[in-house]
């Protein structure tokens, strides 16, 4: 258990103790996808779904997600976001004729703690908003590949890319 910064030495959940550490800018940056039939994806993009704006309304949704994380993740600090940058990209089909939205969030901090889960979080909401959105044309979407790429700052202060 000791590995686990969440548990202490009796393995009782805690909220890791940062007040000594220093104040970097940290950065994460995390994506994921949600995969749909071509026509759904064609829906999105041309802005004629039913329920308007799927986009602009996933965005939104992954930008108050990051900013709600200590209230989605009990032992997550309260933090200050000084940025938060969401980007959707178009997948048409590939060589496996699967059609998909990328989401990207950047997420970015002048602090004690890093910012990684502010990132999946906000990622992981716009995907489930654009599933909200687009439920009644299609039900084969499916989340996937939601990953951390990378983030810096903390104690190296250090860019890490992490592979998947």
């Amino acid at each position: 258990m000791s590995s686990l910064t969440h548990f202490d030495v009796h393995g009782q959940a805690h909220m890791v103790d940062v007040g000594a550490k220093a104040h970097t800018h940290r950065i994460a940056v995390a994506t994921g996808r949600i995969t749909m039939r071509a026509e759904t994806l064609e829906l999105v993009r041309s802005g004629t779904a039913k329920k308007g704006d799927v986009l602009g309304i996933a965005r939104i949704a992954a930008i108050q997600g990051a900013k709600k994380t200590s209230d989605l993740i009990p032992l997550c600090h309260p933090l200050a976001l000084t940025r938060i940058a969401v980007d959707f990209i178009y997948e048409d089909a590939d060589q496996t004729h699967t059609t998909a939205i990328r989401c990207n969030a950047i997420v970015e901090n002048f602090g004690q703690t890093g910012v990684e889960m502010e990132a999946l979080i906000a990622v992981q909401l716009g995907l489930i908003t654009i599933y909200d959105m687009c439920k009644s044309a299609d039900k084969t979407m499916a989340i996937t590949d939601v990953f951390l790429k990378e983030k810096s700052g903390g104690r190296t202060a250090k860019k890490t890319e992490i592979q998947k």
